[in-house]
């Protein structure tokens, strides 16, 4: 006699949990990242969390301003600017502003697995010096990590804030007036030796500081929830077109007729042609045809 046959399910595992997520692992051996579960389950907004596994996973070299992470997120520049914040503040990232041989100031993010993570006597890790053949990727099996290296310039001198009080008088008041249209835009001395420089191109482009004033305080966010100064900066980064110069034409003024009194009246007119005035004009017209 056969065996009889039931398209019952299966009875799960006594082990496999009866609710939740159940993981289907495959193992991975190129084309991962890995992140630590401190990060992963980071409480908070979940596009902190996005954007640091996003720049995990990029090679070194990559670029992860505010602009080009926008262009990859759908998010706008207040969160991915917020975001950027929060895993600065949490020791994740550290963005530092060097200036190269050639003059030009440019900022460099440091990512760390490891918040808190110990980068030397020295500061940060170095980046590796240009080699004429790029660095294929390297495959470590202890800690199961693809990593790219991608060559990048030495770095050059940190640049050096301009103090306070050399800072522009009428950036600076600009600056600390914003608290007053917006309580919450308020500024620490460095934060506004540091953005100082910028408002004062805008101020030499032609603008009023009024007009500034309403570009850096329209649209922010209800929920501010760290400081202002990084939204402020991205606001003021690229200065506007200054004014077109004025031809320098000679200014004509309009003939003035002389003031003279009239002969029949002697009431007062401006005229360059008759010596009567309209009304002694006319009454000489009618006595004439009369």
């Amino acid at each position: 006699m056969a065996d009889p046959q039931s398209n019952a399910r299966l009875r799960a595992d006594a082990g496999a949990p009866t609710s939740g997520v159940i993981h289907v692992r495959t193992r991975l051996t190129a084309d991962f990242t890995v992140i630590s579960n401190a990060l992963a389950q980071r409480r908070g907004s979940a596009v902190t969390v996005g954007v640091a596994a996003y720049i995990a996973s990029l090679p070194d070299g990559s670029p992860v301003s505010i602009a080009a992470l926008c262009e990859h997120f759908s998010e706008g520049e207040i969160l991915i600017s917020r975001a950027l914040r929060e895993l600065e503040a949490a020791g994740y990232l550290e963005r530092r502003r060097e200036r190269t041989p050639s003059g030009q100031v440019r900022t460099r993010t440091y990512s760390y697995d490891v918040p808190g993570g110990d980068p030397g006597p020295d500061g940060p890790p170095e980046p590796p010096r240009p080699r004429k053949q790029p660095v294929a990727a390297a495959f470590t099996p202890a800690s199961a990590t693809v990593r790219e290296t991608v060559q990048a310039p030495a770095p050059a001198e940190p640049e050096t804030p301009v103090p306070l009080a050399e800072a522009d008088p009428r950036a600076v008041a600009l600056l600390a007036f914003l608290r007053q249209v917006d309580p919450r835009l308020v500024l620490s001395e460095r934060e506004t030796a540091r953005l100082a420089p910028a408002v004062t191109g805008w101020l030499a482009a032609g603008l009023l500081p009024t007009h500034i004033t309403d570009h850096l305080t329209a649209g922010l966010p209800a929920s501010l929830l760290a400081r202002p100064a990084g939204i402020l900066a991205y606001r003021l980064k690229e200065t506007p077109l200054p004014l077109p110069a004025r031809s320098a034409e000679p200014s004509v003024r309009p003939v003035v007729a002389p003031m003279v009194n009239c002969d029949g009246c002697d009431r007062g007119m401006r005229t360059a042609e008759h010596a009567r005035c309209r009304d002694c004009r006319t009454g000489d017209e009618l006595r004439a045809a009369g």
